[in-house]
């Protein structure tokens, strides 16, 4: 689960990262983890990702699901070859 609270953190789709509050992505990195059976594609790692930052921030803040596509493609990279 680190891994995915520091990718979240890199990508930073809403633009909380301010270099030194490396944990602000922690609550969302924990609910898109619990959600990883949901996933079997990079489609469903985006849907995924996107409606848990629909549900802690709210669809304005969260922006649209494309915007979640680069970081959707890594999630599913790593769980695909942890599947694998």
């Amino acid at each position: 689960m680190d891994w995915l609270e520091a990718l979240l953190f890199s990508h930073d789709p809403i633009g909380i990262n301010f270099g030194e509050n490396t944990d602000e992505y922690r609550s969302e990195a924990e609910t898109i983890a619990l959600r990883r059976d949901e996933v079997g594609s990079f489609q469903d790692a985006q849907r995924v990702v996107h409606e848990e930052f629909v549900r802690w921030f709210d669809a304005g803040v969260a922006g649209p699901p494309e915007r979640y596509a680069a970081l959707a493609r890594e999630v599913w990279r790593r769980w695909s070859a942890d599947r694998g």
